[in-house]
């Protein structure tokens, strides 16, 4: 599938729900968001929807008031946005299978690739890039709203433009979204210079906390409920605090283990130089980049960590192995 079959796809149908992963973040928001307005804006009918509720600082975005955590009613076609598999979309997934015709736009190398009428998967840096060129292609006029939720897709999913994900065809088309009158500086405040205090708080924990092992190449941190109910923090807040663990000079791969409202642990990977975290994750059915992953655990914290920490120092100890030969 490519770019000509999402075209045709969405030329096709005029009723669409558009599904955002749980635990949303700026990419899966903005892609949703832009892709909603701007088939809103052809007559077509588009609803977001996500089981977790947009963060906070999210919800700047236009239309982030609009979406919806279940579907009433089913519609005829349902998308899958930035989900790495269906159950990414969590206890909207039954819903979204009773739609006639499903598709998926997704940028995860570990997407099995199994929607229904098809899936546009491409391991570029955001599926925001995706949507762009989607709207590109469909001649949809892209306003003001619409580029700055693809900017914020595109710049929240490549750490600001610093991952290895970042392309020059990210540049190109971050460059081509601000012709559209975005506040760059403010926008950049809004996504990257503002913490709250009790996030704030949460950092400092998951700093003092991490466990550092194989010499202090892996590093890893549990947050549970009452972790977070000390610093009167919400699992939103949880973003980007793996990124402090990653990087701590010595660290290879990193992960956060985060006990949810369900009671199951989200696990978040990163590596630094080389390292394939996408390995790790499907070892726990989840998925993701190799630099970049994530999967969903059944267990008590404390097993969580010690199966993951597991796997974590075989996973490094390959990457040095591979060094050497």
């Amino acid at each position: 599938m490519n770019l000509a079959c999402a075209k045709q796809f969405f030329e096709s149908h005029n009723d669409f729900v558009l599904a955002a992963h749980r635990s949303p973040d700026g990419d899966t928001l903005g892609s949703c968001l832009a892709l909603s307005r701007a088939l809103q804006s052809l007559g077509k009918h588009a609803i977001v929807a996500c089981v977790d509720a947009v963060p906070k600082y999210l919800r700047f975005l236009s239309g982030s008031d609009t979406v919806v955590s279940s579907v009433s009613k089913i519609p005829e076609a349902a998308v899958y946005i930035d989900c790495g598999d269906h159950s990414r979309a969590d206890a909207l997934e039954p819903f979204l299978e009773q739609c006639a015709f499903r598709f998926c736009i997704d940028h995860h190398g570990t997407n099995p690739k199994n929607t229904k009428d098809g899936d546009w998967v491409e391991e570029v840096g955001a599926t925001g890039e995706l949507i762009y060129r989607l709207l590109t292609k469909m001649q949809i006029p892209i306003d003001r709203e619409i580029a700055v939720c693809l900017f914020t897709a595109i710049a929240t999913d490549t750490g600001n433009f610093s991952y290895s994900n970042t392309t020059s065809d990210t540049f190109r088309i971050a460059g081509e979204l601000l012709q559209y009158g975005i506040d760059l500086p403010e926008l950049n405040r809004i996504l990257f210079r503002t913490v709250p205090l009790n996030k704030g708080k949460l950092i400092a924990y998951t700093l003092e906390n991490v466990t550092l092992a194989e010499e202090n190449s892996v590093g890893i941190v549990c947050l549970n409920r009452d972790t977070l109910a000390r610093f009167s923090a919400e699992e939103s807040d949880c973003e980007g605090l793996i990124d402090y663990v990653r990087d701590l000079a010595p660290v290879e791969i990193a992960c956060t283990l985060r006990e949810s409202s369900d009671g199951k642990i989200r696990g978040s990977l990163r590596s630094k130089w080389g390292a394939d975290v996408s390995e790790i994750a499907t070892q726990f059915g989840g998925g993701g980049h190799s630099r970049a992953a994530g999967f969903t655990l059944c267990v008590p914290m404390e097993k969580a960590k010690e199966l993951v920490l597991c796997k974590m120092v075989e996973a490094v100890r390959k990457w040095k192995a591979s060094l050497q030969s």
